[in-house]
């Protein structure tokens, strides 16, 4: 049976060249960079070096990296220190954020009694940059803006120039996820002034249980992981060296095969797009995700025109790989928050899957993938 993975937003296929140097270095550099004789002094320097590189390519200082074990942990740490170490009393989100920020800054309401409003959003998912404003100018109480950069299920594409601006304007610091965003939009700290950001490495073929924090240079970091002064205070547990160097080298070649990537997958997806509506005239598009200039070019989100019943299961049984929602919320029947919030209740009866794309995949199983459709919904 041909097996065809088409959930890259949950997570990549490491590159072979990440595992490479992932191999090479559990082999040669396995000292603890926090060591004073030279062994782990060899892995301080490869560490320190890996967030010197990643720091340049999102044109920010080294200073202001900080290694994770992934995305919501960097969201976890920047949020509570908003509150805890900046003095945040209030907090702007929205309700299609992912569930790193909307459960993380709930228990912040509860543990601190902050404030927590949500940015109005448009019929297609869409920010409400006007009620955004309005918001940051009703309001004298220290504010964070907490949006992120490419939805996870929808593909939308936030005018992150646009919220720096208004932050700006009216003194708030910005925190933004940019996990889906990271490698798939070109980024720049220095041309894009987000005060806080998060990564995480498997979403650009890294490995799993690596990512990080960027504070920018000036906020104090207080660690929510005590124990150690790793990280310098910002964060205790040894550093997992070998899982930052093979983040490093998929942010290099990430972002050294930018076009080339984003033109080829780009393809694959507006192919796909084609033959969907061919074959199944009724089909739509949840929020941006069919739109090449306002959704990240490798997520797709598809409503089909009624209830589907066991669709994502007789596709995983044709070895077709796919998403009902975020694979993040496993085990969760209540279906996708993000699609509960945007689409009308009738659209959300519906069942939606969501198509992500890689540089590994082909069109051959786009086509395979269209069949199997077919075969299931004849």
């Amino acid at each position: 049976m041909q097996t065809v993975y088409l959930d890259n937003a949950a997570t990549t296929p490491i590159a072979s060249e990440v595992i490479q140097v992932i191999t090479e270095s559990m082999k040669e550099v396995f000292g603890n960079p926090s060591s004073t004789h030279q062994i782990g002094r060899k892995a301080k320097g490869m560490v320190e070096n890996a967030r010197k590189n990643i720091a340049k390519m999102l044109g920010c200082t080294a200073s202001e990296i900080v290694f994770t074990a992934g995305g919501s942990e960097a969201d976890n740490l920047i949020l509570r220190n908003a509150v805890t170490n900046l003095d945040i009393k209030r907090i702007i989100s929205s309700k299609i954020e992912h569930h790193a920020v909307l459960h993380t800054i709930q228990s912040l309401k509860k543990e601190f009694s902050i404030n927590i409003e949500y940015v109005n959003l448009q019929e297609d998912g869409d920010i409400d940059y006007a009620h955004l404003k309005t918001l940051l100018q009703n309001s004298e109480q220290k504010t964070l803006v907490s949006l992120m950069l490419v939805n996870n299920e929808i593909g939308n594409i936030l005018d992150a120039n646009k919220v720096c601006n208004l932050c700006k304007e009216n003194d708030a610091l910005f925190h933004s996820d940019t996990v889906q965003g990271i490698v798939h939009l070109e980024f720049d700290l220095q041309k894009t002034p987000i005060d806080f950001i998060a990564a995480s490495a498997h979403k650009f073929h890294g490995p799993k249980g690596i990512g990080f924090a960027y504070f920018k240079k000036g906020f104090g970091i207080q660690p929510i992981l005590i124990g150690g002064e790793q990280e310098r205070g910002a964060r205790a547990g040894t550093e997992n060296t070998h899982s930052i160097l093979g983040m490093e080298k998929a942010l290099v070649m990430g972002l050294y095969n930018f076009n080339e990537d984003k033109e080829y997958i780009s393809h694959l997806k507006q192919y796909f797009i084609s033959q969907l509506k061919n074959t199944f005239p009724d089909v739509a598009f949840n929020g941006f995700s069919s739109d090449s200039k306002k959704s990240a070019y490798h997520i797709l989100s598809v409503r089909f025109s009624k209830e589907i019943p066991m669709l994502l299961f007789n596709l995983d049984l044709k070895g077709i790989a796919v998403s009902g929602g975020s694979a993040c919320q496993s085990g969760s029947n209540q279906g996708s928050h993000v699609l509960n919030t945007i689409l009308s209740h009738e659209d959300a009866l519906k069942t939606s899957v969501r198509f992500s794309f890689s540089k590994y995949n082909t069109l051959e199983e786009v086509d395979y993938a269209i069949e199997v459709l077919k075969e299931i919904l004849k």
